[in-house]
């Protein structure tokens, strides 16, 4: 690696981390108050948890959990780092499926932030695939 591809990825291995980090964060509390809490309590706050399937609702925490553990953990123990940007594509095709599923039920007002999210998923699944991978041990 020459020193000029050293200096453009710093800043961007940053910017990935920092991305990596804010998005973990909001998808593993998102897939554990999905996946553990009452669906009562759960409806409380998302209203179209109440006419869905709780094996779906269970099933989308599930995979949101493990999408924001897959973003940080391969990665910061550099062990199979590339699971990283597969665990963004992963969290990106959940936001999309997510903006179809809310737009089949009229339910329009979420349908900007899952796009918000799908493209930081997308710009961490293109770092982390092509740009800036984080070597393994």
């Amino acid at each position: 690696m020459t020193t000029l591809e050293t200096k453009t990825s710093k800043p961007l291995n940053i910017v990935l981390w920092i991305a990596q980090t804010i998005l973990a964060a909001m998808f593993i509390m998102a897939g554990l108050m999905k996946s553990a809490q009452p669906i009562e309590t759960i409806a409380e706050s998302l209203p179209w948890v109440t006419n869905t399937p709780e094996a779906l609702v269970r099933f989308i925490g599930l995979s949101e959990l493990l999408g924001g553990l897959g973003l940080i953990l391969p990665a910061l123990l550099r062990i199979k780092p590339f699971l990283t940007g597969w665990a963004a594509v992963g969290l990106a095709t959940v936001m999309l499926l997510a903006a179809i599923f809310h737009g089949t039920r009229g339910e329009f007002s979420g349908i900007g932030m899952n796009l918000i999210l799908m493209a930081i998923a997308l710009f961490i699944a293109w770092g982390r695939l092509k740009k800036a991978p984080i070597q393994p041990k």
